[in-house]
């Protein structure tokens, strides 16, 4: 009896304050329930909190035009778990009698039984482990992205993806890439707590899928009236009352929900007979503005019983139960009941699938607020102990709650738990949050720490973004910590400062540090010594770094893992190439037996990657492109979002450069500029692969900015086997200007650096350039010097651009003597064997310039051929030259089509008609991407304008309209 009189008073008192219309969304539904009602489709709804996303979300599903269409949703919560995939596992949870109906499922959606086994009845067999984390993942992705296709038409809804963990973000950027014919996808989000990495995957859909993104402002001073007259039923509410409700709420909704049931519960509010609503007095009604003071107020009315579960759910934050709900209290079951069905009657509290949950974060967040200390560590203890008894686990939830009840002893003996789970799921961004956390909040004993800071360290070097936690680490180490603990820590500081760009010098003081101490751990040990062979600080000589690479080569039969094996001698002849040692061919081989030429683990395929990134520096292109074919491939298949192809796609750049295929480079460039963003000394690849395209494009603006820079920053982050690449655009642009003498000075350091670590190998491919500019200079002595120490230095090694750019260099010199077109030709012959289009095509623009200097018209071959292949680069700044050139000479050269960005106008481009032919043999958009080193959304781009200039409307027809071995009209 007592229950039902607190439930009847409360919820007199309290009233219900929810609008039973929409109000001043009426355009931005119609755009949403336009956009699902045409999959495929991707909405994004972003807006602040209490801006009403989850409102316009719930009327689009009711709408007629959707209709017929399955709605499944999920959310992300405030207080993860170290569990991935939260929301969408809960939006497919319900889903198994519609799977019994829907098509036979492929052999790949059994690898959801681990993750849903509620649908294990109607998945197929579970599939056998594999022992790459990124392949299972991938494996999970297509299953995933499999059941929601069957499951059309659909709308999938996820709401709240600021609070996103990594995986789901990563699912989503996959599954946005394939998204099925049938299915449309919703996602919400508060764009100030929005990360980069949500917006890229949200923002850049591919051209098949439609796509909104609506953005949801504050209502206006009359649309904040028409609101207050729904919520209270009337339609005479005043101007003068919405104008001041607008004033206190700024026209967000949920604010004007939460005033207008204070003002309720005041008794401020009368009915007129006119039938107008007014306050009693304006100038009495002192409701701050803003939510926080008037939703405790509110609170503060009701019954003790509902303000002490109100207090309960604040803490607990996600849906519970009503038992839990109850323990959490501290109330009996009549009680607990009484008390919460005052908070739904109310409209603060909301039932969602049989869990209670407050209706906002904003009414949660307020009255957590005003929960006393003593109190709130209290509750947060009984949570501690009600989530306890879930199964599984939330282990987030228990860690949490533990941290805010002050039990810091047990809140690291959970996190650490958590942090496992995270691991073992391939979670390790959340793993990274988890340790952080604990090691700045927690008292630890030191040997505890330095365990733990060796956890987070391992961590934060597999993100594509790592934290700045070298503090972290580097605390443990100022306590006395075993000494393979210790060496670890040392080891791990280094790796991640190569990771963040610091200084090099410091980098390798960190790994000097670490390498005695891992006597117990040659693999580690072996790491160590190729990070100390590489030849990343000026101030070592190579003598220094040989040795480290010849102790790491003796220690890896001490390893025992065959995969860290590969994995060093992947390291060892990265750098071994670099110096060109002829032995890095022969550890290349070995490492292809080894691995029967498929890498599948992330550190199989780091040899790979690595192995091929110098290799390209050194002009070993077809080797490059061998080893990074495979490398993709075993990277994670189709998955692009995960850290070893990201970097397999850097590698990608300079292949792409370095032969030639242009075609799109800037697109995939622009990328991984912004996917790197946060890692200078991965992301300077790109950065250099841009500056010398703009160059090339004739952007010298942009070239003039960003060549001295990237030149600069390439230098203090150790490099060099990057630096020709930019000094050479940087040499070229400056000799075209007349700044000779200014572009010497500015080079020297890097000319100082080669010549000490012996670099030359890498180097010479701007010794032509360097040549160039001193000749432009007056200084030919000097450059004679240079090109014979360069040659002398390079005897008996293995450096095939030499044969290259050596005789190119000479071209120069012989000009004024009349033979230097010999030279030139001779430069491009080698070129095109090595399969280097763009330093051919310079060497035969050279050569015509000298012919035609000498009076000889067989200078119009060379110039047509120089002209064809800077029409066929997109190559503007050359290509402009050539063409005058040859105006000045009466030579006749193929114009460029006006229509064309790069000459090609309706006809498709070389990398066009490549995406073309490999579409038509059937491979998809992410097969395609990883034969050709491009990012899914890259072929998209080219897939679509191929299409475009063809006439067609399908992969399918344009096999009848590709014509052999010719650009297509």
């Amino acid at each position: 009896m007592e229950a039902r009189r607190m439930v009847a008073d409360g919820a007199k008192a309290a009233g219900r304050v929810v609008s039973p219309v929409l109000v001043g969304r009426e355009e931005q539904l119609r755009r949403l329930v336009a956009a699902v009602s045409r999959p495929p489709a991707v909405v994004v709804v972003e807006g602040e909190a209490g801006i009403g996303k989850t409102r316009l979300v719930t009327e689009m599903a009711a709408h007629a035009d959707v209709a017929g269409r399955l709605l499944i949703s999920g959310a992300c919560r405030r207080i993860r778990e170290p569990f991935p995939l939260g929301p969408i596992v809960e939006a497919l949870r319900g889903t198994s009698e519609l799977l019994v109906a829907a098509t036979e499922l492929s052999p790949v959606a059994g690898a959801l039984r681990g993750l849903l086994p509620e649908l294990a009845q109607v998945l197929p067999p579970a599939l056998e482990p594999l022992d790459d984390r990124a392949a299972e993942r991938h494996r999970l992705f297509r299953g995933l992205a499999e059941v929601l296709g069957v499951l059309g038409p659909a709308v999938l809804v996820v709401e709240d993806l600021h609070w996103a963990d990594e995986q789901t973000v990563e699912f989503l950027a996959y599954f946005l890439a394939v998204l099925p014919d049938r299915v449309s996808v919703v996602l919400t989000y508060r764009g100030e707590e929005a990360g980069t990495g949500i917006r890229e995957m949200t923002g850049r859909p591919a051209d098949s899928v439609f796509h909104d993104h609506v953005v949801l402002a504050g209502l206006d001073a009359e649309q904040t009236r028409t609101l207050a007259a729904a919520i209270l039923e009337e339609e005479g509410v005043t101007p003068e009352f919405g104008a001041h409700l607008y004033e206190l709420s700024s026209g967000l909704p949920l604010a004007v929900q939460e005033l207008l049931a204070l003002l309720r519960a005041r008794g401020a509010l009368i009915r007129l007979r006119s039938g107008r609503w007014a306050r009693k007095a304006l100038e009495e009604l002192d409701v701050p503005p803003g939510v926080r003071d008037s939703v405790r107020e509110r609170v503060g009315r009701l019954p003790m019983a509902a303000r002490e579960v109100a207090e309960a759910a604040a803490v607990l934050q996600v849906p519970v139960t009503v038992s839990t709900l109850t323990g959490v209290a501290g109330l009996s079951r009549a009680e607990a009941v009484a008390g919460l069905d005052v908070l739904l009657v109310s409209g603060l509290l909301a039932e969602r699938d049989g869990m209670v949950v407050f209706r906002h974060v904003l009414a949660a967040q307020a009255v957590y607020g005003g929960i006393p200390l003593g109190r709130r560590q209290d509750l947060h203890a009984r949570a501690a102990t009600a989530v306890r008894s879930v199964e599984p686990v939330p282990l987030g939830q228990r860690a949490h709650h533990l941290r805010q009840a002050g039990l810091l002893q047990e809140w690291v003996g959970v996190a650490e738990q958590a942090v496992e789970q995270a691991s073992m799921l391939g979670d390790d961004a959340e793993a990274v949050r988890i340790l952080e956390d604990v090691l700045r909040n927690a008292p630890l004993e030191p040997e505890r720490r330095g365990h733990l800071a060796a956890r987070l360290g391992w961590a934060a070097c597999q993100v594509l973004r790592p934290p700045k936690v070298i503090d972290l680490l580097s605390e443990a180490l100022e306590s006395e910590q075993p000494g393979p603990l210790r060496g670890q820590l040392h080891f791990l500081v280094g790796l991640l400062q190569e990771r963040l760009g610091d200084d090099p010098s410091v980098q390798r003081r960190a790994f000097a540090a670490a390498v005695d101490d891992l006597g117990d751990r040659p693999d580690l040990a072996a790491w160590v010594m190729t990070g100390l062979g590489r030849p990343i600080d000026p101030a070592v000589p190579p003598a220094e770094h040989a040795y480290w690479l010849n102790r790491a080569l003796e220690t890896v039969p001490a390893i025992g893992d065959p995969v860290e094996e590969v994995f060093v001698l992947g390291k060892i002849a990265m750098s071994l190439s670099g110096i060109g040692d002829p032995r890095w061919a022969a550890l290349t081989e070995d490492v292809h037996r080894r691995t029967a030429g498929r890498p599948r683990h992330r550190q199989e395929v780091n040899a790979y990657r690595s192995i091929a990134e110098n290799a390209c520096c050194a002009g070993h292109f077809q080797t490059a492109d061998q080893l990074l074919s495979a490398a993709t491939r075993g990277a994670a298949e189709d998955d692009s979002s995960g850290e070893p192809l990201a970097r397999c796609r850097l590698v990608g750049l300079l292949l792409a450069y370095g032969r030639g295929r242009w075609a799109g480079l800037d697109q995939e460039v622009a990328a991984l500029l912004e996917e790197y963003g946060g890692r200078p000394s991965d992301r300077i690849t790109a950065e250099t692969v841009a500056a010398c395209l703009a160059l090339a494009r004739g952007d010298l603006d942009t070239a003039r900015r960003d060549l001295p820079d990237v030149v600069q920053r390439t230098m203090a982050l150790g490099g060099y086997e990057l630096l020709p690449l930019s000094v050479t655009g940087f040499l070229r642009l400056s000799a075209a200007q007349g700044q000779a003498e200014a572009a010497l000075r500015a080079t020297s350091a890097a000319v100082a650096v080669w010549e000490i670590k012996g670099l030359w190998p890498l180097a010479v491919r701007a010794v032509p350039a360097l040549v160039e500019v001193m000749a432009g200079a007056g200084r030919q002595a000097e450059a004679a010097d240079l090109i014979g120490r360069v040659s002398t230095a390079l005897d008996g090694l293995d450096a095939p651009l030499a044969a290259a750019a050596l005789p190119h260099a000479r071209g120069y010199l012989a000009a004024d003597l009349g033979d230097g077109a010999a030279h030139f030709l001779a430069a491009a012959s080698v070129y095109d064997r090595l399969g280097a289009p763009y330093e051919a095509a310079q060497a035969r623009e050279r050569a015509a310039g000298c012919l035609f200097a000498a009076g000889d018209e067989d200078g119009g071959e060379p110039l047509r051929a120089a002209h064809a292949a800077f029409q066929e680069l997109g190559a503007r700044w050359d290509l402009d030259r050539a063409a005058q050139t040859a105006r000045r000479h009466g030579v006749t050269v193929k114009g460029r089509h006006p229509s064309g960005p790069h000459g090609y106008g309706p006809a498709l481009s070389p990398r066009e008609r490549e995406v073309a032919e490999l579409a038509t043999a059937g491979l998809t958009n992410r097969e395609i991407g990883k034969e050709l080193f491009l990012s899914p959304k890259t072929v998209e781009k080219h897939l679509s304008a191929v299409l475009r200039k063809l006439g067609v409307r399908s992969r399918a027809a344009l096999g009848t309209h590709l014509g052999p071995n010719r650009h297509a009209p």
